[in-house]
């Protein structure tokens, strides 16, 4: 069992002002697996207040780029050396496939990497050539950090949502408090530690493991400068509310509810092959999950067909057992929202394929869910308007290419998309149609130096490479 009874403020580990500790349990088997600290009010303050006086010293953020970077990859390095841990740890506490978090580290590594780049090249001052040759006046364009940063991420994969925060956001000479979901505290501590390790300056970063109210503490603290924020789109709403009352910077990483466009040349064992992970990744507990599966009228049952047979192939399990493609929900009330969501299928009318509502058997202990397809969807049926966060698929018909691109529009959320296509060409412009941050064809991965981010009630603001990096920024014009 792995204990954690103090908390990281400001480059130090401190004790909480709560004393007791909460208890984490096995989304596997129920187990206890840890008993960590928990950030409350006054260790907020404490946080913000180190990050504060960190910012306002100038120490961090007067610090050359070039060093910022230089420490940075320092981190980068070290939980590259313990990429393996940090795979056991998310696995352990999330209940994600040990493939999954695995597969995981090599992609943390280049968002990092793409983040540092991007650095490295960015225009940090810019002397601009006078529009009139006759006007004396000069401009000294400056990129300058932000300030203080609360930065909130979710539970679902915590390593990448964290780098996709502190990375940039220290790289521009911002002070941090990174505030990380409960469940998270084990691999949360352990990041804590590799950023003790880096040698940051004192007060410039504190990672807090606290509940939803004490991040809205924190988010609506007066001290902080900027919120970054990825979770649910209910969150993000709140967060731009608070963040519109006080004029904060605010960036939201929201919710999703993914189009994959099957178009009819395309090749389907192909298409289905890359929807194992396209669709079910991190056991469907992913905000870029393509849960939505349009498919064209003329192929729908064979897209249906492949798609049954691929989820009856999966191996539901113990996260663990290398073999598990599908672990457990994180908590038990996940487990029981999407069940509730495939009764809820049923009961609309959809056609229930494979999979339903019950719980594996042998795998009772757990929050399990048995994996789930549905066919004749009704876009407008709810399994295919809200966001499931579990191993729901929904097949959905349509008619011609434009209403596959109405279909796909067709959704309060706007985060990512897919594209399958025999024609490289054609689903470039297919996927130029569809309303979403980030659309991938025939299952490119997504890249880290292009922006992250989503349309609609997906999101605000962009993450990765250079135009995430500009975020945690001001602009300041100096004329001379």
């Amino acid at each position: 069992m792995i204990v954690y009874d103090r908390l990281f403020i400001g480059g130090s580990w401190t004790e909480p002002s709560d004393p007791a500790l909460h208890n984490l349990v096995s989304p596997h088997d129920q187990s206890l697996i840890g008993r960590t600290a928990q950030a409350q009010p006054p260790d907020i303050d404490r946080a913000v207040a180190a990050a504060r006086a960190s910012f306002d010293a100038g120490v961090w953020r007067t610090t050359p780029p070039d060093q910022r970077i230089s420490l940075l990859r320092r981190f980068n390095t070290l939980r590259e050396e313990n990429a393996e841990h940090v795979a056991r740890l998310v696995s352990l506490e999330n209940g994600s496939a040990l493939w999954f978090t695995r597969a995981g580290q090599p992609g943390l590594t280049r968002q990092a990497n793409a983040y540092l780049k991007a650095a490295e090249e960015f225009a940090w001052e810019e002397r601009l050539a006078p529009s009139d040759p006759a006007s004396p006046v000069r401009s000294v364009v400056r990129r300058e950090p932000v300030g203080v940063v609360a930065a909130v991420i979710p539970w679902n994969s915590p390593f990448s949502s964290a780098t996709s925060k502190i990375i940039p956001a220290l790289a521009a000479g911002n002070s941090v408090v990174l505030k990380v979901s409960p469940e998270n505290s084990l691999s949360m501590g352990f990041l804590a530690g590799l950023l003790e390790r880096t040698g940051l300056p004192e007060g410039v970063i504190s990672v807090l493991p606290a509940d939803r109210e004490t991040s809205e503490y924190l988010v609506s603290h007066r001290d902080v400068d900027k919120i970054a924020f990825t979770g649910s789109t209910r969150a993000g709403r709140r967060i731009a509310a608070i963040a519109g009352e006080q004029l904060k910077r605010v960036s939201l990483e929201l919710g999703g509810k993914s189009a994959a466009v099957i178009l009819p040349d395309a090749d389907i064992g192909r298409a289905v092959a890359g929807l194992k992970f396209a669709s079910l990744l991190n056991n469907g507990e992913s905000c870029i999950a393509q849960t939505r599966i349009l498919a064209p009228r003329s192929r729908y049952e064979e897209v249906v067909t492949a798609l049954k047979e691929l989820v009856e192939s999966l191996k539901v399990g113990d996260p663990s057992d290398p073999d598990t493609f599908i672990g457990p929900m994180i908590r038990p009330d996940q487990q029981q929202r999407v069940r509730t969501y495939i009764q809820l299928g049923i009961e609309e009318g959809a056609r229930l394929v494979t999979g339903g509502p019950r719980i594996p058997e042998g795998l009772e202990k757990g929050n399990y869910v048995t994996p789930t397809v549905f066919a004749d969807v009704d876009h407008s049926m709810r399994i295919a308007q809200e966001e499931i966060f579990g191993p729901v698929l929904v097949v959905i018909a349509y008619a011609d290419e434009d209403d596959a691109v109405r279909i796909a529009n067709d959704s309060p959320y706007g985060l990512s998309g897919g594209v399958w296509s025999g024609d490289e060409e054609h689903a470039l412009a297919v996927a130029r149609r569809i309303r979403a941050g980030t659309v991938t064809v025939n299952g490119a991965p997504v890249a880290f130096d292009g922006p992250f981010g989503g349309f609609k009630a997906s999101g605000i603001g962009r993450e990765y490479g250079a135009v995430g990096l500009g975020t945690y920024t001001e602009y300041k014009t100096i004329t001379v």
